[in-house]
Parts: C-alpha cells; structure tokens; sequence
C-alpha cells in the first residue's frame, strides 16, 4: 500500500499491479486493523505470510465461492430485485470508467484482458453516452438547438 498499490492473481495465477486511490488505501488502513495484521482467524491464529487482503473466519483467502456468497447475502439486504454477480461489479467498474473517458486499453489492462477483444464487449453499453456528448458537441447539433 505504501506504492498506492495491490498486487492481485487473476486467472490462471496471472499477476497484476492494480493502482489505488487514496480514499481506496484509507479503507484498506482501516480494514487491516478491524481484521488484525498479520489476519487472525476467528479462533485468533495467526496466519503467517498471509498477504490476503480479504479472509474468511479461519484466516484464509476467500473463494470465489465465498465471494459470491457474500454479494447474494448483500443483495438480499439491500432488497435488489436483480441478479448480481461478481462480474455484474466488474462490468460495472469497466462500464463506469468508459462513460467518464477512460481509454480502452487501461481498461482491458485494469481488467486483467489479454485480448483488447474481451474488453470491447464494454462499449456498448456507452453508446448512449456518446450521442449525449455528439448531441452536445458537434457543431450541427449546437446549430439545431438554437433554432
């Protein structure tokens, strides 16, 4: 955290370096001392070399499992009457740096896509975006407006 960073493995172990915000490095702060560092498990063991940011009641890494788990527990409290998944907040992640002008290969890098190709299924969603900013910029759309 010292870097504003997180080193994470996406699929097939592949690593990634993953920038952070500082809000983001506060949070993490704050969640290393709710949850102990080095983490403790809920028996208070102490899991040595850990580098895990988030654990489950034994002191290990969560499973995708677990995570999904978790984002259904939190839908059902927040009474969301859709399906929610971790890829409907990955997808949400990549669509909402899109429609605020981030580039496409950040994203695909941020991601963790090897192929630009995977990416691009994002930017459809932006396509209303980009008529609203058309509408707003283009010369023949301003001239439209003030007749």
């Amino acid at each position: 955290l010292t870097k504003g960073s997180l080193r994470t493995l996406g699929k097939g172990r592949k690593e990634r370096i993953l920038p952070l915000l500082p809000s983001a490095i506060e949070g993490l702060q704050i969640w290393f001392k709710v949850r102990g560092n080095p983490p403790r498990s809920r028996t208070g063991g102490i899991k040595p070399g850990t580098e895990n940011v988030f654990i489950n009641q034994r002191g290990t890494a969560l499973t995708d499992r677990s995570v999904r788990r978790l984002i259904d527990q939190y839908v059902k409290q927040a009474a969301i009457n859709c399906k929610v998944t971790p890829h409907t907040l990955r997808h949400s992640f990549a669509t909402h740096l899109l429609n605020h002008g981030a580039d496409l290969r950040d994203v695909q890098e941020l991601l963790g896509h090897a192929h630009l190709a995977t990416t691009q299924v994002y930017t459809h969603v932006t396509t209303a975006r980009m008529l609203d900013v058309y509408e707003r910029a283009h010369p023949s759309a301003a001239d439209k407006k003030s007749a």
